[in-house]
């Protein structure tokens, strides 16, 4: 009998035990969670995965270029990538740091549009290679830094061993009209590669590896640094690299992140950090829906941008499909490269202000960012040109906006007026946006949360 109660007993126990065992696991594998994210060591990238890949893509060739796969870039068209082109390709003057994984140097879409340091290119005095001379001919403290450099691994050896940083290249400044793959935002750039993570290098300090990098691509001159990973840790010395970015004119284009949480109660950084020089960007699906991977607030998160299945480039010569707020926050810095080339004059907050105030208006939007928009590449470029003075006030009439053609992204005739504002005024509202709070990016005191 004893014997019998204690099985039924010890049954009963460990029934209780896994089950509440597996229960745990379970929503610990499903609930958000800040661990892919952040860490000990600091930042890390996103953690979007490849969700398909090909050597090959489908030939659609575009009215405006011939790289067969633009048409299947659904983020392209709902940015109005097409007629934004048919202003501005960019220019290789403009120099955009992207601090990620590293890249494919060879690739066929990617390798004309790499960044080359001037101070190791050419001959050196004996004639040889300045690039491969293992001399650090410029002086700058890195030897032989033709396209950028490896933080993890202290050299100048990119190869990216994951994918998401020749991904996010290629959304940014893949080559046009070479025949090969896809388009990137803007098709002619400067792309300044700096590897600050590596999955194949363990127990690396990836927020040292970070400062680094945004260290050196203002050093080297960048004029954008696209930023996708991010941790929930505020670091002053990371605070402190950005806004010497600022200073120096820097346009600095963060990942919102994709912890499924509002920033204005669970802070990303150093998307979150406040300064000037910032964008805080997170990621729409084709029916202008935040994602629910993607962070979102009102007070901390700028505007969005397409981020779910973009096709884009992988090592390789290869492509394939990503999704996350990286993807997103590539595309707005593909737009800053376009509004850069188009006007040189024009200061990083300058930059950032058209781009956020020229978006289209989405009530979908509306909770989820400080703009309630969406990028638009071509009023980024055009609307320049319409009466917005480079302080952002509206000098001119705001009906020229009608004579811009068919937009994509208006909303349909029959939709009430009043839930996609008219443009003059959201683009007044987007200027005259609240600012981020004053307990954003400032060193922590013992009376502050972050």
């Amino acid at each position: 009998m004893f014997s019998r109660k204690w099985l039924i007993a010890s049954g009963t126990v460990g029934f209780l035990f896994f089950g509440g065992l597996g229960a745990y696991l379970y929503m610990t594998d499903t609930a958000p969670s800040r661990s892919q994210s952040s860490s000990k060591k600091g930042r890390l990238f996103e953690q979007s995965a490849i969700s398909s890949q090909t050597d090959k893509v489908v030939d659609e060739p575009s009215a405006l270029f011939n790289d067969p796969a633009v048409n299947q870039a659904w983020g392209l068209k709902k940015s109005d990538a097409a007629r934004a082109w048919s202003v501005s390709h960019g220019s290789k003057d403009i120099i955009v740091a992207v601090i990620d994984t590293g890249i494919d140097e060879h690739h066929e879409d990617l390798s004309d549009n790499l960044w080359e340091n001037p101070g190791e290119t050419g001959k050196d005095a004996q004639g040889r290679n300045k690039a491969s001379n293992g001399i650090d001919d410029d002086g700058n403290g890195f030897i032989d830094d033709v396209h950028g450099w490896n933080f993890v691994s202290n050299n100048n050896k990119l190869d990216d061993n994951h994918g998401h940083g020749t991904h996010i290249a290629g959304i940014i400044g893949a080559e046009a009209g070479n025949g090969k793959g896809i388009v990137g935002i803007s098709p002619l750039v400067s792309l300044m590669v700096l590897k600050y993570y590596d999955p194949k290098v363990p127990n690396t300090d990836n927020l040292k590896n970070t400062v680094a990098a945004i260290r050196y691509a203002v050093k080297m001159g960048a004029k954008i640094i696209n930023y996708s990973g991010g941790g929930t840790e505020f670091s002053q010395e990371e605070h402190d690299a950005v806004q010497e970015a600022e200073k120096k004119g820097v346009l600095f284009v963060a990942a919102a992140g994709n912890e499924r949480s509002n920033s204005d109660q669970h802070h990303y950084y150093p998307a979150d950090y406040k300064l000037k020089n910032i964008i805080s960007v997170t990621a729409y699906d084709p029916t202008v829906q935040v994602l629910a991977s993607s962070n979102y607030g009102i007070e901390t998160v700028d505007i969005a941008a397409p981020g779910q299945n973009i096709l884009s480039c992988l090592p390789g010569n290869s492509y394939g499909f990503m999704t996350g707020t990286s993807q997103a926050t590539a595309f707005v810095s593909g737009a800053a490269a376009l509004v850069m080339a188009s006007k040189q004059t024009f200061a990083a907050e300058d930059v950032k202000k058209y781009i956020l105030s020229t978006g289209d208006a989405q009530t979908q939007l509306a909770a989820k960012t400080r703009t309630s928009r969406q990028l638009n590449l071509y009023k980024a470029l055009t609307i320049l040109d319409q009466g917005v003075s480079a302080a952002g006030v509206a000098t001119a009439n705001v009906d020229s906006m009608k004579k811009l053609g068919p937009d994509p992204n208006e909303a349909p005739a029959g939709r009430a007026a009043n839930e996609v504002t008219v443009f003059g005024r959201s683009l007044i509202n987007a200027i005259n946006s609240k600012p981020r709070p004053e307990r954003l990016g400032t060193k922590a005191t013992g009376n502050e949360e972050y």
